[in-house]
């Protein structure tokens, strides 16, 4: 249970610190410390990211920065994608699942050291920007997050957030009000399509694991939310993309060697201990004449 708490807590202090990356965490939290299984911990994973962006998202709605158009355009497809994502990950070994989890959070890593270029400022209006990039473009880019994060259960703010700035060109908090959206709608079908999987093959997620991880979570995003205009945002990212690189170094290297066939040393038998054992197992029978 103190697993349970430790980790929903830095999950939502992320979340609250940085505004993504936390979900980045939650799976290696169910599997590596609270002990569930891959599918499941992918299935809670997605229920956790998904209720806990609801709750963050309720201070963007009411202060009307989320961008319902690119829900639309990088969402949608989106959801779709993260159909798709689920539906292979569902039949993919575990193993090769979590070295691409792995890949991923070095990719999350490298979001975080890089700084988006094209973000308008906040006061600018972002209505005819919106044109910038082509609506296939944006719905592609949306699809194939989609596909990769339903593959491995995360939510995707840190390959969301860099392309509604870049493609969508919305300001940096229009743009994690509106990934917050984004994410919620893609979780959701992500955990509808996981917990399909396992309720056919007689598996199913912990609730409570779920409602305490959210719980906690939601209370640490908004203590996270506090307290991060007193850090310095840009120090506190190269720290966690640091954390992140050895964290997905680490699951890359535990979950990859169980992908690579293991040859069994053949042990060779001395002759005389082969012929004492075939001896034995098929014994002589002599004559006496």
């Amino acid at each position: 249970m103190s697993y349970i708490m430790i980790g929903s807590l830095v999950i939502g202090l992320t979340l609250g610190l940085l505004g993504s990356g936390g979900s980045a965490i939650t799976v290696p939290v169910l599997i590596y410390l609270v002990g569930h299984g891959t599918k499941e911990s992918i299935t809670e994973s997605m229920a956790i990211v998904g209720l806990i962006s609801i709750a963050a998202v309720i201070p963007y709605a009411r202060s009307k920065q989320i961008d319902w158009r690119s829900v639309l355009y990088f969402g949608i497809p989106g959801m779709m994608g993260t159909f798709v994502g689920a539906s292979l990950g569902g039949l993919a070994e575990e193993a090769l699942q979590l070295v691409v989890f792995g890949s991923v959070l070095l990719a999350a890593a490298f979001a975080m050291f890089w700084k988006p270029k094209g973000a308008i400022k906040e006061n600018e209006s972002n209505d005819a920007q919106m044109h910038c990039s082509p609506i296939w473009r944006i719905a592609t880019d949306g699809s194939i997050v989609g596909i990769v994060t339903g593959f491995v259960g995360v939510g995707g703010g840190f390959l969301i957030v860099p392309a509604l700035v870049i493609l969508g060109k919305l300001p940096m908090r229009l743009a994690i009000g509106t990934s917050l959206v984004i994410i919620a709608i893609k979780a959701a079908v992500g955990f509808a399509k996981y917990e399909h999987y396992l309720l056919a093959h007689d598996m199913t997620v912990n609730w409570e694991t779920i409602l305490i991880f959210t719980l906690i979570g939601a209370i640490g995003s908004m203590i996270g939310q506090r307290i991060n205009a007193r850090l310095n945002q840009q120090v506190l990212k190269k720290v966690f993309a640091g954390f992140l690189v050895l964290l997905g170094g680490f699951v890359i290297i535990n979950e990859g060697s169980k992908l690579v066939p293991s040859s069994s040393p053949q042990v060779n038998v001395p002759l005389d201990v082969d012929l004492e054992l075939t001896n034995k197992t098929n014994p002589v029978v002599r004559h006496q004449g």
